[in-house]
């Protein structure tokens, strides 16, 4: 039988809705101040408990609360996911069908590179080749600059990558998508489109995830076969550990060293 729903449960429920996705500290934060305000028990480590009485309710819904992480800090972060929804649909009431074809171009280009990021010229240079209707590139500028806005995308430097939020929420239609190249990370066992991969044996691992499991380790193995991690560890130069010259290339994040 489900835990009661209480109106702690309810607020933080239509707080997360009104953000669409939330970092983990302020998730906690709002945990707290939810059941202060509604005079419900509260312990700093019940979230999940927490939250897993939401889902129960949610479930009939076809809706629940995941948790992610975010690929650039390792932070978790929590977003509402409709389970009823799949692949690009979630979208389709924001957006028109060719800008809703641009995004899965963008994807397409993102998930097929080998670091995880598309660059503002490639993407721009499918504008004009849509089917549904083309795009003039000032046009798919604001676009992207919307998809950015509401956390399907992310940007750096006029490099683009997917955003948290949409890695939770589409996880299972990347997977199913893109079963040639999507992969999960070894680690923590979620989607990981910013990556570095094993030559050995082939397993990713986020850069976050990477850098975490290898932190105490004087010689980099790969937690999966136990050869030699040949890729640069993020925040770590090869100096710092006793080990073969063998590097990987350092730019932004690699899903092949």
């Amino acid at each position: 039988m489900a835990a009661q729903m209480t109106d702690a449960h309810r607020r933080f429920l239509q707080v997360l809705m009104s953000h669409g996705i939330m970092e983990g500290s302020e998730t906690r934060k709002l945990h707290r101040q939810c059941c202060e305000i509604d005079k419900v028990y509260y312990a700093h480590d019940k979230l999940d408990d927490f939250i897993s009485t939401i889902n129960s309710h949610l479930q009939p819904l076809f809706m629940q609360i995941r948790k992610g992480m975010s690929e650039d800090d390792g932070r978790a972060h929590y977003a509402l996911v409709n389970l009823a929804e799949t692949e690009i649909t979630k979208m389709a009431s924001d957006y028109t069908e060719n800008e809703l074809e641009l995004f899965r171009k963008t994807m397409d280009l993102i998930i097929s590179s080998e670091n995880g990021f598309a660059s503002s010229t490639d993407i721009l240079n499918l504008a004009d080749q849509l089917k549904t209707k083309k795009m003039k590139k000032k046009e798919a500028e604001q676009v992207l600059k919307v998809f950015v806005e509401d956390r399907w995308l992310s940007e750096r430097n006029g490099e683009y990558t997917l955003h948290t939020r949409c890695i939770i929420e589409m996880e299972q239609y990347i997977l199913s998508n893109y079963p040639d190249v999507a992969r999960k990370c070894n680690i923590c066992h979620s989607l990981a489109i910013q990556s570095q991969v094993c030559e050995s044996c082939g397993i990713v691992m986020h850069l976050p995830c990477v850098r975490k499991y290898f932190r105490a380790q004087t010689e980099p193995r790969c937690p999966q076969c136990n050869d030699f991690w040949s890729c640069d560890i993020p925040g770590m130069s090869r100096t710092d550990s006793q080990s073969p010259s063998k590097t990987g290339r350092t730019e932004k994040s690699t899903r092949r060293c």
